[in-house]
């Protein structure tokens, strides 16, 4: 029954509406440069793992914007390529080396040249191109995650080059609604500059938050994310907010006043999507650059981020109290504290109509992360609560695997239902091309 269920399900459109690939590697369609600047540079899955085991960030030139020596870098990757059995990183490699490059022989330090010269020779080819992959990777939407500071000269110039793939941007507006992100004033003022907005007052701030957005929707954007430290919003006053927001502006507020202003903005972007119709992500639970003296010499996003333990029904309930029962208002939860899915996130969801679960995120993106997602919301939020599979992804070969991975296991979900009579077949059918193609497209209103 899975296997019939897969059959259905694996040749659908991907879309992607959430995840790190790179705009400009389309609007310039041009090779991508060596295997160890398209596998192993922008994954920090692969890098954290070989870092665990003493290789040097160093020696990986991770932080560098070109290769010195990529050939080195793919050889200190392949002889620990074994670090990654068991791991979903080894199934999205793997069906990247063997279903785009044709590599069936493992990597390792002996194969390591082999793959090199190999994949390097393939990129080359008008059919590796980025445009090239696109579509043969069968995408349909793909979105990238997008600073409010950015122009989105890669999105227009994708536009005007009338080629008809559908890539969006998405508004993440971390660098300037956190205080404790690195240049947060000089990020407030760059925002100004842009918008013709004071910044420097609550409410010239909100509006060159407005401004932004609808430079983002002009150019396709469905969608805001949100990486915030923890769940927490507030509904504080305007009076309130405007003198917090002052105190921030100051450098005067302190760790607890940062976290209040943090709170009050999913508020206020709430209130914003509620106008404007952009579907909010918050994507909390992570204590990111862990590592100090990573962060410090390499800078963000080196594989040093740790979940945390995330409430949920108690951080949410001043924005729901505000907005929970709006609907057409669409908030997607996501959690790297799994003990919240069945005591938390799927009442929730099950219950306002704002809300909607994304689904099992990073540390949890692997076979039995799927399968313990899809077992504790099921039975409260049923199927239609989620939104089907976004890969969150830096690395763009993994995606067609990631997408492949979420289907089979959905599929053998589903298949244990009907094996034990409590769906139908014909049900079962539609609910995996539901959860692989048609409940993404309602959430992210694509």
């Amino acid at each position: 029954m899975a296997r019939t269920l897969y059959q259905h399900a694996r040749k659908l459109p991907i879309i992607s509406p959430h995840g790190h690939s790179q705009a400009a590697w389309f609007a310039k369609n041009v090779p991508f440069p060596d295997p160890a600047s398209l596998f192993v540079q922008p994954d920090h899955y692969i890098f954290r793992m070989l870092y665990s085991q003493g290789v040097s960030l160093g020696d990986l030139e991770i932080g560098r914007t070109v290769l010195e020596n990529p050939r080195k870098v793919w050889r200190i990757f392949a002889s620990h390529y074994y670090l990654f059995r068991g791991t979903p990183t080894r199934m999205w490699l793997d069906f990247a080396f063997q279903e785009l490059f044709g590599l069936k022989r493992r990597l390792s330090e002996e194969s390591a040249d082999l793959y090199f010269d190999m994949i390097a020779e393939k990129l080359r080819a008008p059919e590796f191109l980025p445009r090239a992959l696109f579509k043969r990777f069968n995408l349909e939407v793909l979105a990238t995650t997008d600073s409010p500071l950015d122009s989105l000269a890669d999105h227009k110039a994708i536009r005007e080059s009338n080629w008809k793939a559908k890539i969006l941007p998405t508004f993440r507006p971390d660098p300037v609604v956190d205080p404790e992100f690195a240049g947060f004033a000089e990020n407030l003022a760059k925002l100004g500059e842009k918008t013709g907005e004071d910044t420097s007052t609550w409410a010239g701030y909100l509006n060159a938050l407005k401004a932004t957005r609808v430079r983002f929707r002009e150019l396709g954007c469905t969608a805001t994310d949100h990486g915030h430290p923890t769940a927490r919003t507030a509904n504080l006053s305007p009076a309130q907010a405007a003198a917090l927001f002052r105190r921030v502006i100051a450098g005067n507020a302190d760790a607890q006043q940062q976290e209040l202003f943090r709170a009050q903005m999913l508020t206020e972007m709430a209130r914003m999507s509620l106008e404007d119709g952009l579907v909010m992500q918050i994507h909390p639970g992570s204590v990111r650059n862990h590592n100090r003296k990573l962060y410090e010499r390499y800078g963000r996003d080196v594989g040093a981020d740790i979940p945390m333990q995330t409430n949920y029904v108690d951080a949410l309930r001043p924005l729901l109290d505000e907005f929970g029962n709006e609907r057409d208002l669409t908030i997607i939860l996501f959690t790297l504290d799994e003990s919240a899915y069945s005591r938390e996130l799927a009442p929730l969801a099950g219950h306002y109509p704002c809300l909607r679960l994304g689904p099992p995120w990073w540390f949890h993106d692997s076979p039995e992360g799927m399968m313990r997602f899809r077992e504790h919301v099921t039975e409260t939020a049923g199927f239609y609560n989620t939104v089907g599979f976004n890969d969150d992804t830096r690395a763009f070969l993994s995606i067609p695997a990631r997408h492949d991975m979420a289907r089979r296991m959905d599929c053998a979900f589903l298949a244990k239902l009907v094996a034990e009579h409590r769906l139908e077949e014909e049900e079962a059918l539609e609910v995996a091309e539901d959860l692989a193609y048609r409940l993404v497209k309602k959430a992210y209103r694509l």
